[in-house]
């Protein structure tokens, strides 16, 4: 299996690219829609602002490309930014039509009240993950401890598509979001250590199994007669 990471001038690729070697994922960047056609696996990373980050999956042609790929079953991953572009709009600098991909919307986060407790905006450090959900992806018993950088927060439509929370200044914010084989989380598994290692090891051997099962099951299958 080959995973094609989404190169659209928006992504923290080179801390992510040590991380897949780390963990020894095949992987490969590209901006290119046929790239992204032909994806085994899709990464999609993300720094910066909601719109800004829109426009440079519009410029480079591969909205419509993600979708297809969505849309075949290809599993997909969104890191940070990469996870919030998965929503339906985002509200950082005007209003923004994301990707849709899992229905919901992206808003800031409330500021703290100075107490010792509350957290400033940007939420910028180590923070511990509850898990909302069994899943195979992503998680482990008793939450893991992630590194974040965001002012914004994902709040998906359907709150089954949450699997994992951060709290933050009084709310419940998701941390790790899960529909079908597409996966995001808003922290950096590339700058989150071991933990973070595990998180990407756990998507990619959750692909990889998925990969055997659809081998098995097409093996499987009666031959027609001639």
């Amino acid at each position: 299996m080959r995973v094609t990471v989404i190169d659209y001038g928006r992504g923290n690729l080179f801390s992510l690219g040590r991380a897949l070697d780390y963990v020894g994922a095949s992987f490969a960047l590209s901006e290119r829609s046929e790239d992204v056609h032909s994806a085994e696996c899709l990464i999609l990373p993300g720094v910066g602002a909601f719109g800004d980050a829109m426009d440079g999956l519009r410029q480079r042609g591969l909205i419509e490309p993600i979708h297809e790929a969505v849309e075949r079953g290809v599993p997909l991953l969104g890191i940070c930014l990469g996870m919030q572009l998965l929503a339906t709009r985002g509200e950082e600098f005007g209003d923004h039509a994301g990707l849709d991909v899992i229905p919901g919307t992206v808003s800031r986060m409330p500021d703290g009240d100075g107490m010792a407790q509350s957290i400033r905006i940007p939420n910028v450090g180590w923070r511990r993950v509850t898990n909302t959900r069994a899943t195979t992806i992503g998680t482990s018993p008793g939450g893991a401890t992630y590194y974040f950088v965001h002012s914004y927060a994902y709040q998906p439509s359907d709150p089954q598509h949450v699997l994992g929370t951060i709290a933050v200044n009084g709310r419940s914010v998701a941390a790790i979001i899960g529909k079908g084989d597409v996966v995001g989380c808003q922290f950096h598994p590339e700058k989150s250590g071991p933990e973070g290692l595990a998180f990407l090891r756990s998507f990619l051997g959750h692909v990889a199994s998925r990969g055997k099962e659809s081998t098995l099951a097409l093996a499987a299958r009666p031959r027609s007669r001639q």
